[in-house]
């Protein structure tokens, strides 16, 4: 009996030193803790935007279109992402941050996203347009009350308006655009969870997944192209407005330096002050939500 309680004491310690150990070793890894820590990345996104009304407003004009409907210009995969001349072309997402402790972090970034409205659409008109007879807009002039109007090149050839007579010449109603780009400025502040064990990966310093989750807030700084009435078009940059966002993803981190990221992120939009024409009287105004899908590759590192 002395014998039994003598072995089943020795292997007590035993088992209880090799969890020690098991448990030293975990907390030498170097993905145990994030504190410190540096992480930087690019990636790429598509979008999808809601239903917006717009307001144009200028010295002879002031209306608003109802419902635009919107959607991205994606260039697909393409050699432009990583090409050091031409990577700001794209739809692209840049961040770079620092674990202020193992869970939490704070970044700052980039969301370059493309905004183009929907071109062959009919959208309800409300407002007035009096623009001096000399300037081909002039065509539009009159009061609008909830007026259809065709958006499309065809439509300008034939009046712009659902049922306009045909007059070649005349100007596109609108063309308007964010397209270099829509860009999203930002401050993000995220959490982070490692969650390798439900997926049985024991060396997290081979393979880690991480999950993650944020909120965003920052300034919207688009390069707006828009053809209002046939005026000339601003295409400047111009801090135009706010936005705030939501997102959620996953982080696959590999041999503790690099990581592929997927995300979701959600989001409001709300610009009062776009940049449409050469006229510092013109400028539109907007809001609505967009969800951005994104894929970045990154790394993380201590200095």
């Amino acid at each position: 009996m002395k014998n039994l309680f003598t072995a089943a004491f020795v292997a007590f310690l035993f088992t209880n030193c090799l969890s020690a150990q098991e448990e030293i070793k975990l907390q030498d890894k170097y993905t145990a803790h994030n504190k410190g820590k540096f992480f930087i990345s690019w990636g790429g996104n598509r979008e999808s935007y809601t239903k917006s009304d717009v307001t144009f407003s200028g010295k002879d004009y002031n209306f608003t279109v109802d419902n635009m409907t919107a959607h991205d210009k994606p260039k697909g995969w393409h050699v432009d992402y990583i090409n050091p001349g031409r990577m700001t072309i794209p739809q692209t997402n840049f961040r770079m941050g620092y674990f202020i402790n193992d869970h939490y972090s704070i970044a700052v970034g980039w969301d370059h996203m493309k905004y183009v409205m929907t071109q062959s659409q009919t959208a309800n008109v409300t407002g007035y347009i009096n623009l001096p007879t000399d300037e081909s807009g002039s065509f539009y002039n009159r009061v609008y009350n909830n007026t259809p109007v065709d958006m499309s090149q065809n439509g300008a050839q034939e009046g712009g308006f659902e049922k306009g007579s045909t007059q070649p010449g005349i100007p596109a109603f609108l063309m308007y655009e964010h397209t270099d780009g829509l860009n999203y400025v930002n401050t993000e502040f995220s959490r982070h969870d490692d969650i390798s064990k439900w997926f049985g990966l024991p060396n997290t310093d081979k393979v880690q997944i991480n999950l993650t989750e944020g909120l965003g807030i920052g300034l919207l700084y688009p390069k707006t192209n828009a053809t209002v009435l046939g005026k000339e078009r601003h295409d400047d940059f111009h801090v135009s407005g706010y936005g705030t966002s939501v997102k959620a993803g996953l982080n696959f981190t590999f041999f503790k330096h690099f990581y592929i990221q997927g995300e979701l992120k959600g989001g409001y939009i709300n610009m009062q002050d776009i940049r449409t024409t050469q006229s510092t009287d013109d400028k539109a105004s907007q809001d609505f939500f967009f969800l951005q899908r994104i894929i970045a590759f990154g790394g993380i590192f201590k200095i």
